[in-house]
């Protein structure tokens, strides 16, 4: 997977002040860290309209097809949405535009609370989520997306509560697969203290997981100041198929909102890979199962 997005018209004058000897990361960390602010400054404003959970509607008809286009295509599995810590669903809210822009007509939402202090009780609670959401749209699988801790939730439900018979795809945005040592001081909190590298939780993780049929993508970026170490946030097991996407010139929380991640979260989850029902029908091609892409932001 590689997607190049246009550049970002980010502080274009710091090239002339800046000297040579520090033009290069230095600009790319200047401008990463203006653009985290702009996008922390408009998720606060948004912060209050994800607060409480969104509406659960029943699964309406679909549109009417074009006349042009009668061909007969496979449904696409609902998409289930699962932010970070302290967040909630507001984070979402360019991405959802954009699946749904392309296709993507059952993208769902859940907001675990901010009280929560247990990984394993949150992936249970996913688990119940994405039961519901199989039943009342007919579907047998969903795709997941998740940032942050919300992925470290959803692979502890797929990899140690038998997820993986749900979860097709499960793309993750700088998510601490391996554990961060970022801001030691908060380890007075339960959940920060099981994202450490070498917790419990980290290590029932690595342990085996024979048959998993769920495939992981991981978006990390080299620019992410809560991975400590940056590539803490690939995952690398030897029984899950997974692909590390890396992210170029982007920090932490533009991973929810840069279009050109947003454009690689969609071809992750329109692709179709062996296993998957549609595969033989379609002769679709499928992942390779361990990639590395990456996704450049000039």
């Amino acid at each position: 997977m590689k997607v190049t997005s246009v550049a970002d018209p980010i502080l274009p004058f710091c090239q002339r002040l800046l000297p040579a000897r520090v033009a290069g990361l230095s600009l790319d960390l200047l401008k990463a860290t203006a653009l985290e602010l702009a996008i922390l400054a408009g998720h606060v404003l948004l912060y209050p309209s994800g607060i409480v959970q969104e509406r659960r509607a029943a699964a309406g008809p679909a549109p009417a097809p074009d006349a042009a286009a009668q061909l007969p295509v496979e449904a696409k599995p609902p998409v289930v949405l699962l932010h970070g810590f302290i967040d909630n669903r507001s984070v979402f809210v360019l991405l959802r535009r954009s699946l749904a822009q392309h296709g993507r007509h059952q993208v769902e939402s859940l907001n675990y609370s901010p009280l929560t202090c247990d990984i394993r009780t949150a992936a249970e609670l996913l688990g119940r989520h994405i039961e519901e959401i199989c039943e009342r749209t007919g579907s047998s699988r969903v795709d997941v997306v998740g940032h942050s801790l919300g992925g470290l939730i959803a692979r502890y439900y797929v990899q140690r509560l038998g997820g993986d018979l749900r979860v097709r795809t499960l793309v993750t945005l700088g998510t601490p697969h391996a554990g961060t040592r970022v801001a030691p001081l908060a380890n007075a909190h339960p959940i920060v203290r099981q994202m450490r590298p070498g917790s419990e939780l980290i290590e029932e993780l690595s342990r085996p997981a024979p048959g998993c049929r769920t495939y992981f993508v991981s978006f990390w970026s080299d620019l992410d100041h809560l991975m400590d170490p940056l590539e803490s946030a690939c995952v690398e097991h030897p029984d899950l198929s997974a692909e590390n996407v890396r992210v170029s010139g982007i920090g932490h929380l533009a991973l929810c909102v840069h279009p050109a991640v947003a454009g690689g979260i969609r071809e992750a989850l329109d692709t179709v890979r062996p296993g998957d029902p549609s595969a033989a029908r379609n002769g679709e091609r499928g992942g390779d199962g361990g990639g590395d892409g990456g996704v450049t932001v000039a």
